[in-house]
């Protein structure tokens, strides 16, 4: 087991690896921006070291100052967390050029899971459904007709170059593909120089389901249920849940199997995910797999009372995972909100001030990981989110009710704050009754005179 661990990150996920470290009997690290000396990950590990300016690039970013003190407090391993550099194929490998074990996978695993192409590719050899599509790029509508016929309208047709919806057209009959393939061919070289086309099948109203997974060095890889995580604002999530309600127990064996055998064929050590597109008719298509712990497994872990953190550092000790894993139940319901520096009134728009007086909600089921403090100033250069709100009950409604409840008892004074903003979505008659998908937020009107 590692003897002391540097974590490469800031705010509530530091202090969550940094308390993982603590029950396991491990020396904790923190290093910390001159923004940040006054968080508390500095106060709670053992050590902390400043890496720079509050600029991330020159700090959080820095390889070289976060290597330099992990080398000067004799750390023998470095946890990223999430974001900055927990998916930096390069900073993996720079850790094992050091001798410094790197919690999460190497640079060669972090770059063929990054690259679309390549993890579709992988997947697909590995027997996980993949969303239908062209090989490559289309070389006339008359193929693009002939393929848009073999797997079903509605189809996408995507500029290869493409990006901001730009090149993008959905068809849904075959009558209107030749006219909407040369309005994207003619949108995509005018936007990008590029007028390449390729085509999907296109998955109307989605859900959003990842799947948690845990890899040891000795070839067992387990699923820990899924994550439904379909809203979301701007592809960015504000609240997930476990389990998903409308993924069936067979659903979620069929989705678990495809993500452990995905896993499985890269030889994945640690904790990851693989994230699915579920359509309206129960199928299930591989979108990404995320190579690090996300902010959201939070939800997993109240549901199967597994600790993932502590199960990731063993993990990439050489621990064996116990057998018992593969045989793992839900219990219950969890939902996370995500509660920001943000006026959902104004567009949400950064609402960087000083916490004038703070108040963290209590109670059976309740769980907030932050990491601020009455009198905390919100740094303006990194993300906006300063606490996760998690609840766990017997089933959804006494979720839904618990933290509607635990909402009302948060009291941040001083900036503005998505809370308000998660007490009207539970409170909505579709979210409650589970109906809705990855557009759902595009259609919901926030009420700022309710607050």
């Amino acid at each position: 087991m590692f003897k002391k661990i540097l974590i490469a990150n800031r705010g509530e996920i530091a202090l969550r690896v940094i308390r993982a470290c603590r029950e396991m009997g491990i020396k904790s690290v923190a290093v910390y921006s001159e923004a940040d000396e006054l968080s508390l990950h500095t106060k709670f590990a053992d050590e902390a070291v400043c890496i720079g300016p509050a600029s991330s690039t020159l700090s959080y970013l820095n390889t070289q100052a976060i290597l330099t003190a992990a080398e000067v407090t004799n750390a023998d391993a470095i946890h990223p967390g999430y974001g900055f550099l927990a998916e930096n194929a390069d900073f993996a490998d720079m850790c094992k050029n050091h001798g410094i074990e790197f919690i999460g996978p190497d640079g060669a695993m972090i770059n063929a899971m990054g690259d679309k192409a390549s993890a579709k590719e992988t997947m697909k050899a590995a027997g996980v459904p993949v969303i239908p599509g062209s090989q490559g790029i289309l070389q006339s509508v008359d193929e693009a007709r002939e393929m848009a016929a073999e797997m079903g309208y509605p189809v996408i047709l995507k500029a290869t170059a493409g990006g901001g919806g730009r090149g993008m057209r959905v068809v849904y009959r075959p009558e209107d593909i030749s006219m909407l393939y040369e309005m994207a061919k003619s949108e995509s070289g005018s936007a990008f120089g590029n007028d390449g086309l390729y085509l999907e099948k296109y998955i109307e109203n989605p859900r959003h389901i990842e799947i948690q997974l845990l890899g040891d060095s000795f070839g067992n890889v387990y699923s820990l249920g899924e994550r439904e995580c379909s809203i979301q604002r701007r592809h960015q999530k504000l609240m997930e849940e476990s389990p998903s309600i409308v993924v069936s127990q067979s659903l979620r064996k069929q989705m678990g199997e495809a993500a452990v055998a995905g896993a499985k064929r890269v030889k994945y050590v640690g904790a990851g995910t693989i994230e699915f597109l579920l359509d309206k008719h129960g199928n299930f298509y591989f979108m990404e797999m995320n190579t690090r712990i996300q902010v959201e497994h939070t939800v997993s872990e109240e549901v199967t009372g597994i600790d993932i953190v502590k199960q990731q550092i063993a993990c990439h000790a050489g621990v064996e995972l116990p057998k018992w894993m593969g045989k793992i139940r839900l219990r219950g319901h969890s939902i996370e909100c995500r509660i920001n520096a943000e006026d959902p009134g104004k567009n949400f728009q950064p609402s960087p001030f000083l916490i004038e007086s703070l108040h963290f909600p209590g109670g059976k089921g309740i769980r907030v990981d932050s990491h601020i403090y009455g009198g905390y100033q919100i740094p303006t250069h990194y993300d906006s989110m300063l606490a996760k709100l998690i609840v766990h009950a017997q089933n959804r409604e006494e979720a839904i009710d618990r933290m509607i409840g635990a909402l009302k008892e948060f009291i941040i004074e001083g900036p503005k704050t998505t809370i308000p903003f998660h007490i009207q979505l539970l409170e909505n008659s579709e979210i409650r009754r589970g109906k809705f998908d990855t557009h759902f937020l595009e259609s919901f009107t926030y009420d700022p005179s309710r607050e």
